[in-house]
Formats: structure tokens, sequence, C-alpha cells
């Protein structure tokens, strides 16, 4: 039986994961502390899992913006560690990065597009993550986008465009690729739904969501990072037998 390692056990991703992966260990943070390059390579090293589930990250869009040195360690200098600690035990690391690696100024983004230019600080560690995981020998990054089971805020921006979906309808699909990801030869997958506004979505769990624009956010957000997904759904069929 395939042995897996998550980071981010307790995040959104992570809570779901856990009951989706059998077997799964998931340190706390104080376990392994991902800025600590030397506790995650012995926690890994006797944990000697077959793959490796990098969730762990900073995510407040916002808050980055403020605390740029937090969100850096933890989303750069903290997938750099792991990624040296997947080599050491010949792991595979599967990476969940994001679909704001892209600049929004499209949709539709293809695993083979170019990235950026990205348009908040968050956005730019993610895609600068997406390069540390890719010193694992062995990685596969997934890039995705959810939400809570329920939506959250107030008000839904109508003009911000999105594959994503929320985190229980996302998490089996990824859980699928993690417990084959020995078998997929791809470096990249696309995991997420049909491209809607936000507030389309929103409108799904919570019909009383009042409608928002993006110039609302306080934070500069691109307008459309929707995601082909027909090599995950291609890989799905082959790989997953699903």
């Amino acid at each position: 039986m395939l042995k897996f390692l998550l980071t981010g056990g307790s995040g959104r991703l992570g809570t779901e994961l856990r009951a989706l992966l059998p077997g799964v260990v998931a340190p706390s943070s104080s376990e392994m502390n991902l800025l600590d390059a030397a506790q995650v390579h012995g926690v890994i090293q006797r944990e000697a899992p077959d793959i490796i589930v990098h969730a762990a990250a900073y995510t407040n869009v916002s808050g980055a913006e403020q605390d740029r040195e937090a969100c850096w360690q933890t989303n750069v200098v903290g997938t750099r560690h792991i990624a040296a600690a997947a080599n050491g035990v010949e792991a595979k690391l599967v990476h969940i990065s994001t679909d704001y690696v892209f600049s929004g100024e499209e949709g539709g983004y293809q695993e083979d597009d170019v990235p950026g230019p990205v348009v908040n600080y968050y956005s730019l560690t993610k895609l600068v993550a997406e390069e540390a995981a890719r010193a694992a020998r062995r990685h596969l990054i997934v890039r995705t986008s959810f939400r809570p089971r329920e939506f959250q805020h107030p008000a839904a921006f109508s003009d911000v465009y999105t594959g994503q979906d929320y985190v229980d309808v996302i998490a089996p699909e990824i859980a699928l690729a993690v417990r084959h990801a020995l078998d997929i030869g791809d470096r990249v997958l696309h995991i997420v739904t049909e491209r809607k506004s936000v507030y389309e979505l929103a409108r799904r769990r919570k019909p009383d969501v009042k409608e928002g624009k993006r110039a609302d956010a306080g934070v500069l957000l691109p307008g459309d990072v929707s995601l082909d997904t027909q090599r995950w759904q291609v890989v799905r069929a082959l790989v997953c037998g699903k």
C-alpha cells in the first residue's frame, strides 16, 4: 500500500484529503515546521512516504500584500524544503498550486501556457513556488482553486471568472490524482470545474448572495483565471479508470 504524507492537513483542502487518502500521515505545523529544513528532512526521512502532498500554503490574498515576508517564507521557502526532502527519500511530490499563476487576461488556460504576469503578491509567491517544486526529481503540480463548503461572503464578484468550485467537489478529484500519482507522467495538471463567475458559483449554495464587482475587492484580482481541464479528463479516464 502506498504511503502518503500531507502538509497543511488542518487546512481547508487538507481536512478533506485526510478523509480521502487512507492511512495518510499529516504532521502538524509544530511537528514539522516548513521553515525548519532540518525538521522537515527529519520527519520525511522517518516517515519515508511514497507520495508527499504539499497542500500547506499562505492563501490570504489581501493579507499577503501587508505581510509579504510571511507569505514568501511559507509558499516559497517551505516548498523548497519539501522538494529537497522529497528527493532525499525518492518520494513523488504532488504540489498544490493555483490558477492565480496566470494573469487572468484571457481565461481557458492550458497547462503549457506561459504563466504571468502575476497581478498580486500572493500570485507571485505561488508562481515561484511552482519552480521550487520542480526541484523535486519526481513531481506533479496541480493547479486548482476551491472555496469552503459554504460561500462565506455577503457579495460575490460577477466580473471575476474562474473554474473554482467548493472544496467538497474539488478534493475528491485531487485525491484521485494523488492516489494514482505514480502512474501519471504529466508534470502539470489543471483540476477545476467549468468556467463560471464567482457570483454564479456563490449562488449555488447561497441564493441570496449580493452581486459585487472586483473593483470592490481592495486588492487587484485577475479577471478570468478559468483553466482548461482536457488533460485531466484524459488522465482521469486512462490512468485512474474513472
